[in-house]
């Protein structure tokens, strides 16, 4: 599961945590590194022509293999954790010939690092199953673009299939195989049964798309603004702020944040909304009902020379299997962390180091059996690092 935060306000984040009471600093593993540039073992992650914003570099690792989408070298590339290149799907008239790698001409030659070439255009989410086939983000050219200007939404995306040796398999759209584009995609996910969920935004809300290993349309979930929850018997104001499919099974962990009336003592009067809570909803992807919900616990901070506390908002950071859902506040030296069990409502606090100067850019990932990956980035390189989670959560693994 990927969130992508980059710093511009870093100064307004000097602040102390009230209460620093079982909180655990988790190690940090550095792994490998990459430099900045457009060669086959280089991230092209910065242009003076493109907003840092509109970047959609993301990573997944599954069984200790990294894939890397990079959008604006317009490529995807696979590492080992030492950081060796396995192979790489990229847009030929955008990147130089390969030197490692040999180019796959499509003959039943086995070759162990390969390079496909493919016309990426501006790839972004990917999302890897346990074949280890590989969903990608891509947008379409414009004259297979699509626009309903009565719902104000641009059809112009698509998910590109590859098998586990980068071999492009077949596109998908909104029906499946084949199908219309999709409206913007915000993330993928890969679930139980290697399904595939593509989840959208919209001007009106969110459309989930729910896909078998066959690339079926299984289910299409309709999340309206106005048809959010709301706690029974509160005048609040509910944001959708993320949408994520849990691994294990067909269920969606729906982050809402809500908002309440801010009353003038003065004139008893309303002057404007402030922020009340979030919470998550767990939701039944079969028939589209809420199974439960869980509050998030706040996050309250005091500022250096102030007695006021700050009240921030957690975002998410991705759902490992059991329903544990990660969530990360930033600070000046890193990430505080909060692993709440939305099953048995059990909270684990933790802590993270990233330095200041890794900060021009960076992008997460949480594994399903929990551990946190991140591409960091300074003004000359990529770090790709991880954090094993399991002595902050207690699991075991085999």
């Amino acid at each position: 599961m990927i969130r992508i935060i980059i710093f511009a306000i870093i100064g307004i984040l000097s602040l102390n945590s009230c209460s620093n009471k079982e909180i655990q600093s988790v190690d940090r593993q550095n792994l490998f590194r990459l430099d900045i540039g457009r060669l086959e073992n280089q991230i092209d992650l910065f242009a003076l022509d493109q907003s840092q914003a509109m970047i959609k570099t993301h990573i997944a690792m599954r069984d200790g293999i990294f894939y890397i989408s990079d959008s604006k070298g317009q490529k995807v590339s696979k590492f080992t954790s030492y950081g060796d290149l396995l192979s790489m799907i990229y847009n030929q008239e955008t990147n130089p010939p390969p030197f490692t790698l040999k180019i796959s001409s499509g003959s039943s030659e086995i070759v162990t690092r390969r390079a496909v070439p493919y016309p990426l255009i501006q790839n972004g989410s990917l999302a890897v199953d346990s074949r280890k086939h590989l969903y990608v983000e891509d947008r379409l050219p414009p004259d297979r673009r699509t626009y309903d200007a009565e719902k104000r939404v641009l059809f112009d995306s698509t998910v590109l299939h590859f098998d586990s040796d980068g071999n492009f398999i077949e596109y998908l759209g909104q029906e499946g195989i084949g199908g219309t584009p999709f409206p913007y995609i915000t993330n993928l996910f890969t679930s139980i049964n290697n399904e595939l969920a593509v989840v959208c935004r919209l001007p009106m809300g969110w459309n989930v798309y729910w896909f078998d290993s066959n690339s079926t349309v299984l289910y299409v979930v309709l999340i309206r603004n106005e048809d959010l929850p709301i706690p029974k018997g509160e005048t609040l104001y509910p944001s959708l702020d993320s949408i994520s499919a849990a691994p294990d099974k067909r269920q969606l962990i729906i982050k809402i944040d809500y908002y309440k009336d801010s009353i003038d003592e003065s004139t008893k009067t309303k002057s404007g909304i402030v922020f009340d809570r979030s919470m998550f909803w767990v939701m039944n992807v079969e028939d589209g009902s809420y199974l439960n919900s869980v509050e998030i616990p706040p996050f309250d901070q005091i500022q250096s020379n102030q007695k006021d506390k700050v009240e921030l908002v957690y975002s998410v950071l991705g759902v490992s299997r059991g329903n544990k859902v990660f969530l990360s506040i930033p600070d000046t030296n890193g990430y505080h962390l909060l692993v709440l069990d939305l099953e048995s409502k059990d909270q684990k606090r933790g802590f993270i180091k990233v330095d200041p100067d890794e900060l021009a850019f960076n992008t997460f990932y949480l594994s399903e059996d929990g551990i946190l990956s991140a591409l960091l980035a300074t003004d000359y390189e990529a770090k790709i690092v991880w954090w094993r989670t399991e002595k902050l959560t207690g699991d075991v693994r085999k």
